[in-house]
């Protein structure tokens, strides 16, 4: 009894990206089409099976165009760049396009000083005809002199087409020259007949473009014989797709045609990952294309990360570091181990300080976001927007999260979003367009990030920064990340991000972001808890009405959530401990500097504390004002007229503090020799 080979199902119906569906279903029409986006990529094609079944293929761009071109009749699939010049990308068996090629673009005879534009726009001309009749043949009596004599049917890919002009604004004579030629090939074509479909199709030339005003306006939109098709970033579908077909090569040694995805490291052995590992995968390589998951997984099989870590892969893949804070339980230590030196740095503001912790255990945990059906995985790890009155501590403590998630204060880039207050100042932070001053240098925010991604990042009076700002900061916060002006992409996914403000401590603001001059001055502030919670949702309803009504940005102030902290103005008690400790800082830095010990009597001490405490509106940054101008310039002073022959280690002593009525402050001071410093330094 014989057995009946097998017979593999044979491909009745290819379905392509809608793209491609769109050009080869045009081809009719159009002589020429501008591809701009994501031409660069894998595409995953689905074919239908005369059995019933269907197969998922990844095919580059190349193999994605040629299949339906083949079953179109034609005959070849031409390439041409600056550098590299025409070639043959795929050919049917048996025409010679090399040599058609080298013929058509030699240099015309007696004219030597023909450019490489006007020898590129001749072939194009060329091609746009079918080379009917300029095909090298047999003489007119052999019998196939007339199949020489039809035109060629082919396709021509004109890669990196956005690097043809220079500046696509400010054309040279030669490049303005060019295109227009090939405009007009474009406009003079004639469609060919097709004996396979008994269509009448054109010669495409197909512009393979980054941007779609990267090739001059004028040639893209002014004939109907040009079409212009953009090619998107794949969706999370698409994404689903290419992770099945690359969970199919875990632990596989044998690569498949179109899918390579780098050698099997030594040990490997075959895997089986679940539904649940491809979904993670491809919601993981949200904004990435499919080629470059099919890198992630070259990088996950060179570093012997199985197909269940793919998200770490990812990550590693669009950030380039594999060290990772977050993970393995090193910042969830460092709250732990720096949650009370946070509440000693910021005083007066434990449920700012409270609310800021939980929010920071929260990215600690990776749970941010963790409420949404299908949140982006690109998000940063902690929002924070601190509001409330000035010298309250928000900036202190934004430090103060830094140092304590990444070792340093360094970690915390600020920005002053008060020089960011003009239009198209957010430029500065992304970098500016193409053609733009600063467009070589990138953006300030983009370029830090990417330079270290673990950091703390501070925009410091937000309120001030021009609305076109805070629509970068909605990208950001929705999708995690920001493309510049050169088209990088730069990642937030391991940032906390810290807005501060003082938005509606002064009440209610107007059209113009200002405070409505109606709003009544407070001729006391909040003391019972009573009044510091109603202090706090009178801030928390002023924000509200500035982001929706003065801004007309509502989706911000969603994006921030439940991510508002209010801190409140301190309390005498609270000015009296920062008193302390910027007193501290004072005499520290006299005896580092100089070498002079600074001693302050109680009764000295009593008088400069009830001048700093006794208006508190301006917080911290009030006391330390006025310790500039009630103890540190007078010291200043004194310290001079004592004489410049203070030796390291003397004793200068503050008696006594008059404030007169005029303002000034005078103080009495005695200097005393005192014991050697151990360290010698430099004399007054």
């Amino acid at each position: 009894m014989t057995s009946t080979p097998h017979v593999s199902p044979r491909v009745t119906r290819t379905v392509p990206p809608p793209f491609a569906a769109e050009l080869t279903g045009t081809l009719s029409v159009h002589a020429q089409y501008v591809l701009h986006g994501n031409i660069r990529d894998d595409y995953v094609v689905r074919d239908e099976l005369d059995d019933g079944g269907r197969r998922l293929r990844a095919v580059c761009l190349e193999d994605l165009l040629w299949e339906p071109l083949q079953r179109y009749g034609y005959k070849a699939l031409l390439r041409y760049d600056t550098v590299a010049g025409f070639k043959v990308a795929r050919c049917a068996e048996g025409l010679d396009m090399n040599t058609l090629l080298q013929r058509n673009a030699r240099r015309v005879p007696g004219r030597s000083d023909e450019s490489d534009d006007s020898q590129a726009a001749r072939v194009f001309e060329s091609f746009s005809r079918g080379w009917a009749g300029e095909r090298p043949g047999p003489p007119q009596d052999n019998p196939r002199y007339e199949d020489y004599q039809q035109p060629v049917h082919a396709a021509l890919l004109v890669d990196h087409a956005s690097r043809i002009p220079a500046q696509v604004n400010q054309l040279s004579e030669d490049e303005r020259t060019f295109f227009l030629r090939c405009l007009k090939a474009a406009e003079e074509a004639r469609p060919f007949d097709r004996a396979k479909s008994g269509r009448a199709l054109f010669n495409p030339v197909i512009w393979l473009a980054d941007g779609e005003r990267d090739l001059p306006a004028w040639m893209v939109t002014s004939s109907v014989r040009v079409r212009s098709i953009g090619v998107p970033m794949p969706d999370l579908g698409q994404r689903r797709r290419m992770a099945g077909l690359l969970a199919e090569r875990a632990g596989v040694t044998a690569t498949t045609p179109g899918l390579d995805v780098g050698p099997l490291v030594k040990g490997a052995v075959r895997e089986h990952p679940t539904d649940e590992d491809i979904e993670r995968f491809a919601r993981s390589a949200s904004g990435l294309s499919l080629r470059a998951m099919r890198e992630s997984m070259r990088l996950a099989r060179a570093r012997r990360l199985p197909f269940a870590d793919m998200e770490q892969a990812v990550r590693i893949y669009e950030l380039g570091v594999s060290r990772n804070p977050w993970t393995g339980g090193a910042v969830a230590d460092s709250i732990r181990t720096g949650e009370d030196s946070i509440k000693g740095r910021v005083l007066g503001q434990e449920k700012a300080v409270a609310q800021t912790l939980d929010v920071l255990k929260r990215a600690a945990l990776g749970l941010s976001g963790a409420q949404a059906s299908s949140a982006s995985v690109h998000r940063p790890r902690g929002v924070l927007f601190f509001a409330g009155p000035t010298g309250t501590g928000k900036t202190e403590l934004a430090k103060a999260v830094a140092t304590t998630l990444f070792g340093s204060e360094d970690a915390c880039l600020r920005f002053d979003m008060s020089e960011f207050s003009a239009p198209h100042s957010a430029d500065r932070l992304v970098g500016a367009p193409p053609g733009y001053v600063g467009f070589e240098a990138g953006g300030e925010l983009t370029r830090a990030v990417r330079e270290d991604p673990f950091r703390v990042v501070l925009f410091d009076e937000i309120d001030k920064a021009d609305k076109g700002v805070l629509d970068k900061f909605l990208q950001v916060l929705e999708d995690g990340r920001l493309t510049d002006g050169q088209g990088v992409t730069t990642y937030f996914s391991e940032c906390v991000l810290i807005f501060t403000s003082n938005l509606g401590v002064h009440g209610p603001s107007g059209p113009d972001g200002r405070p409505l001059a109606s709003s009544p001055v407070r001729d006391r502030l909040p003391e019972t808890p009573e009044e510091r919670a109603d202090f706090e949702q009178e801030i928390l309803g002023n924000v509200r009405l500035h982001f929706e009504h003065t801004l007309k940005r509502p989706e911000l102030l969603n994006r921030l959530g439940g991510n508002i902290v209010v801190f409140q103005y301190i309390d005498e008690p609270t000015a009296h401990r920062i008193f302390k400790g910027q007193l501290d800082n004072i005499v520290a830095h006299m005896e580092r500097q100089g070498g002079l010990r600074l001693r302050v009597l109680p009764e000295a001490q009593k008088v400069l504390t009830d001048e700093c405490a006794r208006d508190l509106r301006s917080g911290g940054r009030g006391i330390g004002m006025k310790l500039e101008t009630h103890l540190i310039n007078p010291l200043a002073r004194g310290v001079f007229d004592l004489g410049v022959n203070l030796t390291p280690g003397t004793v200068v002593t503050v008696s006594r503090v008059t404030v007169q009525r005029d303002g000034g402050v005078e103080l009495v001071l005695d200097a005393s020799p005192g014991e050697p410093l151990t360290e010698r330094k430099t004399a007054w």
